[in-house]
């Protein structure tokens, strides 16, 4: 039996990192994140897009501004630019699709 909860974190790192690659070179705030994230999951939450983006920081995929009023800016790094253009092997936790070109 499939572990779903850790399928759908995998694929929503996998969104924010092409939703992020799409937003370069300014990067993007969290609500459109999360608009992106609701396409493929309704029920995506503020909290769980935090949650990733948290994640993805800490492998040093994206840089996060977290203003003093509350909101996230995510930015790709170089290494998450490579991730996303299939430039790089991913490690596991990111649900990224076999390159089939």
């Amino acid at each position: 039996m499939p572990d779903l909860a850790r399928v759908r974190r995998e694929a929503l790192r996998w969104l924010i990192l092409l939703t992020l690659n799409n937003a370069r070179p300014l990067g993007c705030a969290e609500g459109p994140i999360l608009s992106v994230a609701q396409t493929q999951y309704p029920d995506a939450s503020p909290l769980e897009i935090r949650r990733e983006l948290d994640y993805l920081d800490d492998r040093q995929l994206v840089e996060i501004k977290k203003a003093p009023s509350g909101p996230w800016h995510a930015e790709l790094t170089r290494h998450g630019v490579d991730v996303a253009e299939y430039t790089v092997d991913v490690e596991p936790g990111i649900a990224r699709p076999a390159k089939y070109w």
